[in-house]
């Protein structure tokens, strides 16, 4: 995500948040832009958890692979929106790595939890 107006909407209000450990997904559908994807992603690790970048960018690339293997699901459910785009947030919340594999299923939960709330959304 680069837009910073988008970021500061996505976190000023109006948004869903929901948590899968150690990751916590921030989203919100905004009107999308001609030529712009579906799904605009950003991903967070904090120095707060993280005081060496080589750690902090190991969490993000943890939480970029789980997205890239799970993005899919969003995908499909942005389909039935035409116009729509969605702004995600993926924030690390714990203060020790953990494995790719639990990342992978604390993300895939976190996907399918969303594209529900996508689908059943008016």
């Amino acid at each position: 995500m680069t837009s910073r107006k988008l970021m500061e909407r996505l976190f000023a209000g109006g948004r869903r948040s929901m948590s899968a450990f150690p990751l916590r997904a921030v989203f919100m559908t905004v009107d999308r832009a001609e030529g712009e994807p579906p799904v605009q992603v950003m991903v967070s690790v904090s120095k707060r958890h993280f005081k060496r970048a080589v750690r902090r960018n190991r969490a993000k690339r943890q939480v970029r692979e789980a997205y890239r293997l799970g993005k899919h699901k969003l995908w499909q459910a942005m389909q039935g929106k035409p116009g729509k785009q969605l702004a995600v947030a993926f924030l690390w919340q714990s203060d020790k790595p953990h494995a790719s594999r639990e990342v992978a299923d604390s993300m895939a939960s976190l996907l399918s939890r969303m594209a529900e709330k996508i689908v059943a959304q008016p």
